[in-house]
């Protein structure tokens, strides 16, 4: 079985980004992605409501990354502090050598490539360092932009679940990606 360690945080680097870890300053940025409804259409979570709850939230990725039972990070911009978008591992299956990966990105910054070149990037990691053997995204059926990501980045349509998540009193569907480490 596998075993997660995240101590110390791993700092992560592509051509245009650093993924960097969540911290109490991003508490403006955090409650903008997560207080949106456009950026949270397809995440069927309560929107936050106020400062605390965006603190709480930042709070629960600590908790998950010191607990080694998932981890997130910060999308930043190389040579700006500003968090535009959260990325990350999440219902890690150390059991399956498997892990969902998910993201979420300021609406101004959509379309510029930025998602699929940290997608790419947490693959490696995903596979080279954590060791696992697949990688699944969940997704509403009708996030299309979420969906364009996904393939460009190998991954391969598996499942579409039927009304199979009940929230706020109505049955959504979800469609599951997977990508096996070659």
């Amino acid at each position: 079985m596998l075993e997660f360690n995240f101590s110390p945080f791993p700092i992560i680097e592509t051509e245009r980004l650093l993924l960097r870890r969540i911290i109490n300053d991003d508490v403006n940025e955090v409650f903008e992605l997560r207080s949106n409804p456009e950026t949270m259409k397809y995440i069927p979570r309560p929107l936050v409501k106020n400062t605390e709850d965006a603190l709480e939230h930042i709070a629960m990725i600590e908790d998950k990354i010191v607990t080694n039972v998932g981890i997130n990070w910060g999308i930043t911009l190389k040579g700006s502090s500003k968090l535009l978008g959260i990325i990350g591992y999440y219902r890690m299956q150390p059991e399956n050598y498997r892990a969902e990966i998910g993201y979420m990105l300021l609406l101004e910054f959509h379309g510029k490539g930025i998602i699929p070149e940290a997608v790419n990037r947490l693959i490696r990691y995903g596979f080279d360092d954590l060791k696992l053997h697949s990688i699944e995204a969940v997704i509403d059926p009708e996030n299309f932009a979420s969906e364009k990501v996904l393939q460009k980045c190998g991954f391969v349509k598996e499942a579409h679940f039927k009304e199979s998540e009940f929230y706020e009193g109505r049955f959504l569907d979800k469609v599951i990606y997977s990508l096996l480490d070659k």
